[in-house]
């Protein structure tokens, strides 16, 4: 399984609307600057969060931990012959 390109597209235009449009639409004040600046910190750390959870969910450094009974059983319900 790979990454699919429509949801890094998707979140990444979501999180680059916030971080561009919305520094444009914040309104005249003595923190404008203040604002934006946190509008736009905001949105670069969120996506980059958000990327590396969804990265790291293509190559899971942990699988699942089955016991050998599991195993035995899972193998006769699927029809495979596992050898003792």
């Amino acid at each position: 399984m790979g990454a699919a390109f429509f949801p890094i597209l998707f979140f990444t235009a979501v999180w680059a609307g916030v971080g561009v449009a919305l520094p444009i639409m914040t309104p005249k004040g003595p923190n404008q600057a203040l604002i934006r600046c946190i509008l736009m910190i905001t949105a670069a750390t969120c996506w980059l969060f958000w990327l590396c959870c969804y990265m790291a969910q293509m190559n899971p450094l942990i699988g699942p931990k089955l016991n050998q009974h599991t195993i035995y059983m899972i193998g006769k319900e699927w029809g495979s012959k596992i050898k003792d």
